[in-house]
């Protein structure tokens, strides 16, 4: 699981050991008024540290004049009385004060400067600006300057200001500078926008930023783009060879950087940004009716799996869309976001992953914020009223619209809790990546106050109907064999449990419920490469599978969702299969409706109505007694119409197209 984990392995503390005395919970809000975004927090977990001056390879602007650098502790654990701790990663060495991985992290201090980059921005705050300074200069000094891994970045730091290249127990992806890295694509994301930044108030130092952007989009060059152009098979799909580390989530948050020092004359970077963010649009896969149902997927190595965290690509393809005047860069956007978000809202909010099936359901801030961030976007770059709604939809999650029915960013402390759970346990740790991503939407929304009115006023869920699973092993009749998988992670998927394997003449049978629409059913399949197997699914047609080659993935055999032929009618709640010829080995049974529908609650009410037919569906859309005005979108977006109602209206929505009754 090495690509997850090497990205995500920070949302989780390793330890709770003590690294400092346990601070209180910050006082309430010193921002501006009316401001969402509150820093207390993120300040709190901010420490200095002095990097040894003769380290080979690593150097910062004014290194000698000022030898203290900034950076945020990884972790900040939960204490009683309202207080928190900040830990680093890792198991304490009581007698040198390091940590098995360090107290600070490269893509904390990237991310960390983006936030005060922006308040900065935003407000004119002095402060913010002298600790954007003052980040910037930290994720200057993790990156090598020279040899052969120069532009590379080193992840860990501890204490003292001392670099961990390697992290014990031993972490995979290697957390040094030995090759391209997540940590690589967010430096360049924090010098771009630091250079955007101080273009014109510090040139002096602009120079500095926009020299080591060079020289980290001088390494993706080296190391990625050195193969734009060329593409490779994966389990059967064919996807780009020049993105980072493989990964359209990392290879983005570049483009982020990339883009925004473009906007402010850096000419040199045009060339890069475009490229990789062609790569990033080559990620785009599944339709209106078949998975990933439009979404850009995270990673090339593996077409089965889509993670929110970092799924900031249709963020990236909207601005680099936007600076090239590149249609084909917005439109796979779009598509993600009226195809994919809105099956994931009326499924149950930003689950970690579906692999395929959704099986981590643990939701944090990092992949909330990623999605909000793509919203306000497209809503930006295209103009469309339709995505500025679905943002409000989502940022509400921060602010007690999600299956716990509470806050999880509080802009009265800063602090943004570190996850929830699927059973509406929160991690009530606040962390340095938890933090920022709180920020980083209550930024975009200060900065559209409009959809920041709306997204604070939401803060119930009243109902969800969407997209939802059927474990293989949970059949009510078959003579088939129930198995248990020797590992549920298989390199590039993971099986939701058990799995059922039917041979020829073998059957099952499932109960889905019963349902007021009509339902596509996807059954989740594993096969060996050249594997052919052929089944009946009755009202579901014929479904005949044969295994794909594995390419780049990491494992010789594919989990894979395969569309049957024909849905299962609205009023029939059970699906059958027969094995005709070969074997069948299912994880599960995706079973998605043609509408689907959320309703948020709170001080305002909103709902969202999807549709994934085919055709052209009447639905219902708004409440008895509640003022409400209702949009109606097509599939790219676009208003079809709108009416005011005082109650329940019915309405025609387009395929693929979604509906929104504000109220």
């Amino acid at each position: 699981m090495t690509a997850v984990l090497g990205a995500a392995a920070l949302a989780v503390p390793l330890t709770t050991a003590a690294a400092a005395a346990p601070q209180p919970a910050v006082a309430p809000a010193t921002a501006a008024s009316g401001s969402l975004t509150n820093l207390d927090h993120l300040d709190f977990l901010l420490d200095e540290a002095t990097p040894p001056a003769d380290v080979a390879g690593h150097s910062t602007y004014r290194q000698a004049e000022e030898p203290t650098i900034l950076a945020p502790w990884t972790y900040a654990d939960a204490r009683d009385g309202g207080t928190f701790q900040r830990v680093g990663g890792g198991p304490l060495d009581p007698a040198t004060g390091d940590w098995g991985q360090g107290a600070f992290n490269a893509d904390d201090n990237t991310r960390a400067a983006v936030v005060y980059t922006r308040h900065w921005e935003l407000t004119g705050d002095p402060d913010s600006r002298q600790k954007a300074y003052e980040l910037l200069r930290t994720v200057a000094y993790h990156q090598t300057t020279d040899g052969p891994s120069a532009g590379n970045v080193v992840l860990w730091m501890q204490p003292d200001g001392e670099l961990n290249p390697s992290a014990e127990p031993v972490e995979l992806p290697d957390p040094s500078d030995a090759g391209p890295s997540y940590w690589t694509a967010r430096t360049v994301w924090a010098l771009g926008e630091g250079y955007a930044a101080f273009a014109d108030d510090d040139p002096a130092f602009a120079s500095f930023l926009k020299d080591r952007l060079a020289l980290s989009r001088g390494a993706i060059e080296r190391d990625a783009l050195s193969k734009y152009g060329q593409y490779v098979e994966s389990d059967g799909k064919k996807v780009p060879a020049w993105l980072i580390v493989d990964g359209a989530d990392a290879t983005a948050e570049a483009v982020l950087g990339l883009t925004a020092a473009v906007r402010a004359g850096d000419d040199t970077s045009a060339t890069a940004a475009r490229q990789l963010a062609e790569g990033v649009a080559a990620m785009a896969s599944g339709n209106t009716r078949q998975w990933p149902y439009g979404a850009v997927l995270p990673w090339a190595q593996s077409p089965a799996m889509w993670h929110a965290w970092g799924s900031q690509m249709p963020a990236a393809l909207a601005e680099a869309g936007d600076l090239f005047g590149e249609d084909a860069l917005v439109k796979p956007a779009i598509a993600d976001a009226t195809g994919f978000t809105t099956t994931l809202l009326t499924a149950g909010g930003p689950d970690n992953g579906w692999f395929p099936s959704p099986t981590d359901c643990v939701q944090i801030a990092y992949g909330a914020d990623s999605r909000v961030q793509s919203l306000l976007a497209l809503a930006d770059t295209t103009g469309s009223a339709a995505f500025a709604e679905l943002a409000s939809m989502q940022a509400a999650w921060f602010f007690g619209a999600n299956h716990a029915g509470e806050k999880m960013y509080d802009p009265a402390t800063g602090i943004t809790y570190d996850g929830l759970q699927p059973d509406g346990t929160v991690n009530r740790n606040s962390g340095a990546e938890s933090t920022i991503h709180g920020l980083l939407t209550a930024l975009a929304l200060d900065a559209h106050p409009a959809v920041a009115e709306r997204a604070t006023a939401l803060t119930s869920v009243e109902s969800r109907v969407g997209l939802s699973y059927v474990e293989a092993e949970d059949a009510v009749r078959t003579d088939g064999t129930v198995f248990t998988p020797e590992s549920s992670w298989t390199g590039e998927s993971s099986w939701s449990g058990d799995g059922l394997t039917l041979e020829a003449r073998q059957s099952a049978t499932w109960d889905i419920g019963p349902s007021d629409t009509g339902r596509w059913i996807e059954p989740v399949v594993w096969t060996e490469p050249g594997e052919k197997s052929q089944s009946t699914w009755r009202g579901g047609g014929a479904l005949k599978i044969t295994g794909p080659d594995q390419g780049i993935s990491p494992t010789p055999g594919a989990l894979l969702p395969y569309a049957l032929t024909a849905p299962a009618a609205g009023k029939g709640s059970q699906v059958d299969v027969k094995v005709q010829k070969g074997e069948l080995t299912l994880d599960g049974l995706i079973v998605r409706p043609w509408i689907s529908r959320l309703v948020l609650g709170g001080d305002a009410r909103s709902e969202l109505v999807h549709s994934s037919a085919v055709g052209p569906q009447r639905t219902g859309i708004g409440a008895a007694g509640v003022s409400s005005t209702v949009s109606v979108y097509d599939a790219s977006g676009a208003l079809v119409r709108s009416t005011s109602t005082s109650g329940t209206v019915t309405v025609v929505v387009p395929p693929g197209g979604f509906a929104i009754a504000q109220g």
